[in-house]
């Protein structure tokens, strides 16, 4: 994997814990029910720190338990995005977006994995 894979990926989940934190301020101020998102947000972040531990040791401060929860929140995820990607044309900017966003999660779920193994 290139310095440039990996830096599309840690982008990718930036803006990916971006987008959540803007649901979670909307629902927020709505009054809306934010245990889903709040989820997410939480499985997103330890998804971040992982690869970052694994690809330039950056410590992080999660336990085994918060690994396997975000890693089940993350692969939750997979149908969701993987049905929109589908819905998406070819070549449109939604689709990249949804590529990258699968990929980067997938590297997560990679790191969570290595990480869990020790």
């Amino acid at each position: 994997m290139t310095e440039l894979d990996k830096l599309e990926a840690i982008k990718s989940l930036q803006s990916t814990i971006s987008k959540l934190e803007n649901a979670l301020s909307q629902m927020t101020q709505n009054g809306t029910s934010t245990t889903l998102v709040k989820k997410r947000l939480k499985a997103v972040n330890i998804g971040l720190a992982t690869l970052e531990n694994v690809w330039i040791q950056k410590p992080h401060n999660y336990s085994q338990e918060d690994l396997a929860e975000a890693r089940n929140v993350i692969t939750g995820l997979f149908p969701s995005i993987e049905n929109s990607y589908v819905k998406s044309k070819d070549g449109s900017p939604q689709r990249t977006l949804l590529e990258s966003r699968i990929k980067a999660l997938e590297l997560a779920v990679q790191a969570i994995d290595e990480l869990s193994a020790k």
